[in-house]
Formats: structure tokens, C-alpha cells, sequence
């Protein structure tokens, strides 16, 4: 299946593909009522309209269908995964390499801090609270906020694109069905855009707070110097393995590039901030 959509039918597939891209089968007529919620009272969609979705999709190899109920088959799951992630959002690769960049540069400059400045663990607990949780929101608060404006505005530009795409439909009343289901379609996205973004919040706060505080824990909690490498020990686990791992597969770039790049990037904001907070 092409991501250009130029007809009605094409439309109802992207629909179908988000109800059934966890793998559930449904009844043709399950899915006439997916529609027809989609639409909000509309009639914009009839029963043929449907049928000749599914019948494309079938020769298409994305779904397969049996006694009037339908599932999708391994290249329908994978197609609907994408359609996923490119509508609603739903690869949480920014918030993860944010969360654990930021948590692991707060961790190392509050250590390097409390180690340059002779912190008592008392006072470095607090700089380590104040410091974490104030990063932690931070990001929340910025994929909050900044990642629901980005997104709606995403799919404004991807459906006045779509728009202009259907206005070339020759057929008036097949041209209005369209357009009226896609902008019903897109209303329903916005909330679930508004939805993933909350996610994507929660993910990079936690995984912020998580990425720091372990080896904070650590630096505070085991005497000298074995708090000191097992601290930094958990930073570049983290940073080399998890981090540069994750990168690497979400980005299909080569594990070599994204380590020195991550290498880089970490050094470079830590080192930053000690001379920042040495200047203060």
C-alpha cells in the first residue's frame, strides 16, 4: 500500500490499519462502527465503501479476511505500525535519548560538584534533589507542552496535504465523503495526539529522575572512592550501552558513529556546566 492517499478507500484503509494494527481480528461490521464513530454521526461511509477497502487491502497481501471477519496479516501489522508512529507518535525515541542524556549530565555535574566543592552528604542530597527534580520537570513540562504544539501542527500541514491530494477526486460526492471523513479522522487524532504527548512527558521526566539518581545513590550512599566509580561506572553504562544501543537501532545508524557522538555531546554539556557553575 502507497502512503499517497487519493481516494476514499485510502482513507478507510489508514482507518482500518489503526484498529487492527495489535493484531485483533474484527468483524466487517465492527468495523463499519469504527467508521462510523470516526465520522461522529455522519453517514459518510456506506457498507460497500468498506467492502471495497478490504477487497484492495486483501489482494494487497495486508489483511486477510474469513467468514466476514478480518485480521491483518505480518506485513498489515508492520504497514500499521507505521502509519502509528508517523499519525500518533508512538516511537518514544526523543523522550528516551532526552531522559537519559539529561540525567546522566545532572548526575555527573552534581558528583563532579560535590567532590570539586567538599559537599557534606547532607548538602549534596539536596543539590542532587534540587538539581534532578528541577531537570526532571523541566523536560515534562517541554515534551508537555512544546511536543503537543509541534505535533497538532504536524498534522495540520499533513492534512491540508491530504486535502489538496482529494480535491483532485472528480466525482463531487465521492470528493465531500472524503474530505469529510478525513477531517472527522483528524479531530479524533488531535486527542490522541494530546494523549501521546502526555506519555511522552511521563516517559522523559521518569526517565530523567531514573537515569540520575542511580548514580547519585550510589556516589552517596558507598564510601570513597568506591561511591565515586561506581557512580561513574553507572554513567557510562548507561550512556555507552543503553543510550548508544537505542540510538543506534531506533536510527539505523552504526553503534561506532552514535557512541562518539553521544561521547561527545555528554562531555561537552557536563564540562559546560561545571565552568558555568564554577563562574557562578
Amino acid at each position: 500500500m502507497s502512503f499517497e492517499i487519493q481516494e476514499l478507500p485510502d482513507i478507510i484503509r489508514i482507518i482500518v490499519l489503526l484498529n487492527l494494527s495489535k493484531g485483533e481480528t474484527l468483524q466487517k461490521t465492527d468495523l463499519k462502527s469504527h467508521i462510523d464513530h470516526v465520522c461522529t454521526g455522519y453517514a459518510c461511509v456506506e457498507m460497500h465503501d468498506v467492502d471495497k477497502a478490504l477487497d484492495e487491502m486483501t489482494s494487497e497481501g495486508l489483511i486477510e479476511a474469513h467468514d466476514g471477519a478480518v485480521r491483518l496479516t505480518e506485513q498489515g501489522i508492520k504497514l500499521g505500525k507505521d502509519w502509528q508512529s508517523l499519525l500518533l507518535k508512538k516511537e518514544p525515541i526523543l523522550e528516551v535519548v532526552a531522559g537519559l542524556v539529561d540525567g546522566s549530565i545532572t548526575s555527573l555535574v552534581v558528583v563532579f560538584s560535590a567532590i570539586i566543592a567538599g559537599l557534606t552528604v547532607r548538602s549534596a542530597s539536596f543539590a542532587a534533589f534540587l538539581s534532578l527534580a528541577a531537570v526532571a520537570i523541566t523536560n515534562f513540562s517541554s515534551f508537555l507542552l512544546g511536543g503537543i504544539t509541534e505535533d497538532l501542527a504536524d498534522m495540520m500541514t499533513l492534512q491540508n496535504l491530504i486535502n489538496y491530494s482529494l480535491s483532485d477526486i472528480p466525482d463531487k460526492a465521492q470528493r465531500d465523503k472524503s474530505l469529510r471523513l478525513v477531517k472527522q479522522l483528524f479531530t479524533v487524532l488531535h486527542k490522541e495526539i494530546s494523549r501521546s504527548n502526555l506519555y511522552a512527558a511521563i516517559i522523559c521526566g521518569t526517565t530523567t529522575f531514573l537515569a540520575g539518581i542511580i548514580p547519585i545513590m550510589a556516589y552517596l550512599t558507598l564510601p570513597k572512592p568506591f561511591g565515586i566509580i561506581l557512580s561513574l561506572g553507572i554513567v557510562a553504562t548507561v550512556v555507552g550501552v543503553f543510550l548508544v544501543r537505542y540510538r543506534s537501532r531506533r536510527t539505523k545508524v552504526h553503534w561506532k558513529i552514535t557512541l562518539l557522538e553521544t561521547a561527545v555531546i555528554v562531555a561537552i554539556a557536563a564540562i559546560a556546566s561545571l565552568v558555568v557553575g564554577g563562574f557562578a
